[in-house]
């Protein structure tokens, strides 16, 4: 039976944790003085793929477009998900890219550089530094590939070559509604936050700590499976990538309004009741303090 060949598409974005980000005069990111990690909803999408490395057996690329020191993510996305390849598509005329543009490089990666036909590709709901939800399903587009949004869970029947995948929707007002959708491969799926995945035989629990092991040692040794390609390596058309293809600008940005997180910690030392029923006092004025939304 074929195995499934997959790729994972992944960015490095601002670490926003604790208000460590800093600006330019003219208020865009200065990403060269701001704290830099794998974006949390691309650590999802390597979930996702590593629940099919675990489940049916798989290969997995991962690629990502940003500066050099975007391989980062790269790195942290191998640790997640067990990366056989890494692609970084790196050139300074990929700057300033939009959605569309963005997902033409990203295309042109994954449809000529990466080895066989994918099967599936992945992809995070969106990045936490901008409303970049349209680059999954532009990217899809531009493969050709079906594509399926919100996914919150999946199974592939290896036999039939068909994905069935659950989404977690709104509609007509209405939240949380769950579609379950059939499509045959290849497929595009862009991975809902809050997706888990379940191992529920002992094979797959086995499977999940050998490639888990593995995954971590890769990682360690990154440089080794990564291949970085500027513009001419790639191969693509000047014209429809970076600022140059880009339909649409960014003419602002708002800066968060949200500093260094600051805390107050009081310490009770002991063991005795009367330590003990502080503590609980404290915590229940903490919670009463709460507003729940």
């Amino acid at each position: 039976m074929e195995s499934l060949n997959l790729a994972v598409i992944v960015k490095l974005e601002p670490d926003f944790s604790e208000g460590n980000v800093s600006y330019k005069p003219d208020g865009t990111l200065n990403r060269n003085e701001t704290k830099s990690t794998l974006g949390p909803h691309s650590g999802i999408a390597a979930k996702a793929a590593f629940y099919a490395k675990v489940k049916y057996g798989a290969k997995i690329s991962v690629c990502s477009m940003g500066p050099p020191w975007a391989e980062l993510a790269l790195e942290q996305a191998q640790q997640t998900c067990d990366a056989d390849v890494l692609h970084l598509y790196s050139d300074r005329i990929f700057a300033g890219a939009d959605t569309l543009a963005t997902a033409e490089t990203l295309r042109t990666g994954i449809a000529e550089k990466m080895q066989g036909k994918m099967d599936i590709v992945f992809s995070g709901h969106r990045a936490s530094d901008g409303e970049t939800g349209q680059t999954g399903p532009q990217t899809a587009w531009k493969l050709g590939f079906t594509f399926i949004g919100n996914v919150i869970s999946y199974d592939v029947n290896l036999e039939k070559r068909t994905v069935v995948a659950k989404c977690l929707l709104t509609l007509n007002g209405v939240p949380n509604v769950i579609e379950e959708i059939e499509a045959p491969l290849p497929v595009f799926l862009t991975i809902d936050p809050s997706y888990k995945s379940n191992f529920t035989a002992v094979s797959q629990r086995i499977a999940f700590e050998k490639y888990q092991k593995e995954a971590h040692e890769r990682a360690k040794n990154y440089k080794q499976y990564l291949k970085v390609f500027n513009i001419d390596e790639l191969g693509v058309d000047k014209t429809i990538v970076g600022l140059a293809g880009s339909p649409t600008i960014v003419y602002q940005v708002e800066r968060i309004p949200k500093g260094k997180a600051t805390r107050q910690a009081e310490v009770f030392d002991g063991s005795n009741s009367e330590h003990i029923r502080k503590v609980v006092a404290k915590m229940r004025e903490a919670l009463s303090a709460m507003v729940i939304k």
